[in-house]
């Protein structure tokens, strides 16, 4: 890891935070449990769902976005999918759409989207019952956030804190992942109702850590420890422990630079083997879906430096991967966005069995 950022001028000489800052895992803690392990082939949940991106379970009912339609889907028992709801004003092109999802306390639906003045994330009630749900009216907490056909982030997820966390990418604006001003290139934290919390590093400001390129993942550990996956230019992908305040180099520095000021990714890949995009933890393992490496990453969090990769080539693009209610892990496949070879009943959601020694 590298260290702790040095103030940007005319910032207070050190972040003012009352949150909890997670700790990377070390050797000297207690032993950690064994880590969750695949243990069993992929089984089809769900089929021919057109470019989907987040999967989310409420109250048990997995619900699905889709990219470039603009719907939200509800799934039922035997993979049936339908519409709840369609989100207005999406401008869906290249990466840009509908995008990540969450799901709150109260069971309200948090949706991040790109419309024509920008990436935005909103808040909808949903009524109805499994099977017949509905999709109410938006309530935008954060607008204009900067979008473009591709380094939109998109990835939003509550945290053990009860806040909701959301990734931005730089949208082809690099240096404003720099500029704690802007919402490019960042992970920014905000309370459900789209207020800056009281514990954020920077006064007022829903900016919880910098100099991000194009962040799409995002998981806490156990013990609170916050992980994100990061799309590199043309060197390296990362995989970065997450603190409140810090500063993880993009566009001044890309993968391991152990250079003052920045914080190293606990572990690199180059992006033709990789392009991580969503992740998941379950019993001490983090598990990241590869686009461009077409495999499904397990990453212990006892050693973040390593990792085992899990389908290779056999599922094509993988675009997401969530814990399901009964423990398996499902995978989202990503082959009909333009950029993969659809395969018969692509694009699938696919269901893996653990183990939890």
């Amino acid at each position: 890891m590298g260290q702790t950022p040095p103030p940007a001028s005319g910032a207070p000489a050190s972040p003012t935070s009352s949150a909890p800052v997670p700790s990377s895992p070390t050797a000297d803690g207690p032993s950690p449990a064994a880590a969750a392990t695949i243990a069993g082939d992929p089984e089809t949940v769900a089929s021919d769902l057109a470019a989907p991106w987040s999967v989310v379970f409420r109250d048990g009912v997995p619900l699905v976005s889709e990219r470039n339609s603009d719907r939200i889907l509800e799934l039922a028992a035997d993979g049936a999918a339908r519409s709840i709801g369609t989100v207005d004003g999406v401008a869906a092109r290249g990466e840009a759409g509908l995008l990540g999802l969450a799901v709150g306390s109260g069971g309200d639906l948090f949706v991040y989207s790109t419309a024509g003045d920008g990436n935005r994330v909103q808040r909808f009630q949903v009524t109805g019952t499994r099977g017949s749900l509905s999709l109410g009216q938006p309530r935008t907490l954060l607008d204009g956030i900067p979008a473009a056909g591709n380094h939109d982030g998109g990835r939003i997820a509550f945290g053990p804190d009860g806040m909701l966390y959301v990734t931005t990418g730089d949208a082809g604006r690099r240096d404003d992942a720099q500029d704690r001003d802007a919402l490019a290139g960042k992970i920014l934290r905000m309370t459900p109702e789209g207020t800056v919390p009281a514990g954020n590093p920077f006064p007022g400001s829903l900016v919880y850590s910098y100099g991000h390129r194009n962040p799409q993942g995002i998981a806490w550990a156990d013990d609170g420890t916050m992980f994100a996956t990061e799309f590199g230019q043309n060197t390296w992908d990362e995989l970065n422990i997450i603190t409140a305040g810090a500063n993880y180099g993009w566009p001044t520095v890309e993968g391991i630079a152990d250079r003052n000021g920045f914080v190293d990714p606990v572990q690199q890949w180059q992006p033709g083997s990789a392009s991580p995009s969503g992740m998941a933890h379950a019993g001490g393992t983090l598990f990241i879906a590869n686009l461009r490496g077409q495999v499904l990453r397990a990453v212990p969090v006892s050693d973040p430096s390593t990792s085992t990769e899990h389908f290779g080539s056999e599922l094509g693009r993988l675009r997401d991967v969530t814990v399901a209610p009964d423990g398996k892990l499902w995978v989202v496949t990503n082959n009909t966005d333009g950029r993969g070879s659809p395969r018969q009943g692509d694009d699938r959601i696919l269901a893996v069995p653990l183990t939890r020694d």
